[in-house]
């Protein structure tokens, strides 16, 4: 028998804040409709919301903590409304508005920038009190990103004085070996995550003196090899694409009043050969080792369009053995 549906209503401060918790063309109330499967119908300053007892009550909590948000004086934009939605799903709800009280730092722009889920604050948190975090997960979890933006804080505290970003040089299923150019030329499309996340946090031209300078490096993986990285955070992302060797090779190079990331995700694996991950193999052997971190982040973390969160769950359902 269909459960009864029952209807909650919530009184809003004003228009002007139910215009600005709906969203452009109410697309923040189409989201929670479609993915609580609940109608929210706003009625000049008061929502109802009806569906199951379970459905409405979630989302009614849901729009109670996007509240509190632009109380604040935050901005809803539909990222945070996903992320409350996958925190409801997850009965982490209590948390969300929590993870808005701390801002890492402001953008080029001057916006701030916060974490957007409960993965993401647990990544932050491991990169604060660990010299060496390793973030695993899908694409679109905000690793790389999060990693610049925690590597450029340290440098702006004056907690390091060198920012080293790398990533291994193999091809996602496609050969950019016959392009023409110099070495940087032919390895840039493979940093090109790195430059857009460091063009985000700090500008285009500020990312560029800086890296004039020397105080921001960016090279493949081989380039660090037989170095000692002293006063440096150094992110190593695309991590599941380095052998064994590779992965202890990077580790050791970490010097003193240093800290490292290492990001990847572990079912992108394009070595050739069929060679081992660095990457798994770490994940097995360095768990129980003092001060180095794990994070573990799933689709339901991916901050992106939520079509991708339910991409990334089909393909992985579809990789599973029948």
């Amino acid at each position: 028998m269909a459960e009864e549906s029952v209807e909650k209503s919530l009184s809003l401060a004003s228009t002007d804040q139910a215009i600005a918790l709906a969203g452009i063309n109410d697309e923040n109330f189409t989201l929670i409709e479609e993915a609580l499967d609940v109608l929210i119908a706003p009625f000049g300053d008061t929502l109802k919301i009806s569906g199951t007892p379970k459905a409405t009550s979630l989302a009614y909590q849901l729009i109670q903590q996007l509240l509190t948000l632009l109380s604040r004086g935050i901005a809803i934009a539909p990222q945070d409304v996903v992320s409350g939605i996958n925190m409801a799903q997850r009965g982490t709800l209590e948390y969300f508005a929590d993870m808005y009280s701390e801002t890492l730092i402001r953008d080029a722009k001057g916006a701030p920038i916060r974490v957007k889920n409960f993965g993401q604050r647990q990544y932050v948190q491991s990169i604060k009190h660990n010299d060496i975090t390793f973030g695993i997960g899908p694409a679109g979890t905000g690793k790389t990103y999060l990693a610049v933006v925690m590597a450029v804080a340290a440098l702006k505290a004056g907690e390091v004085e060198k920012l080293i970003l790398t990533r291994p040089a193999v091809e996602a299923g496609e050969n950019l070996g016959f392009l023409p150019g110099d070495l940087k030329e032919k390895v840039d499309p493979y940093l090109r995550p790195i430059y857009d996340a460091l063009y985000a946090v700090l500008g285009t031209e500020h990312t560029n003196r800086l890296m004039d300078r020397g105080v921001i490096e960016i090279a493949p993986l081989a380039y660090m090899r037989g170095r000692t990285l002293d006063n440096a955070f150094a992110i190593l992302d695309e991590a599941q694409n380095t052998t064994q060797a590779q992965m202890k090779m990077f580790l050791t190079r970490l010097g003193f009043s240093s800290k490292m990331i290492v990001n990847g995700d572990i079912t992108q694996i394009d070595l050739p050969n069929h060679q081992s991950s660095g990457l798994i193999q770490a994940q097995h052997i360095l768990k129980e080792i003092d001060h180095i971190g794990f994070a573990s982040f799933s689709a339901s973390d991916v901050v992106r369009h939520p079509v991708v969160a339910k991409i990334i769950e089909a393909y992985a359902q579809a990789d599973q053995p029948q």
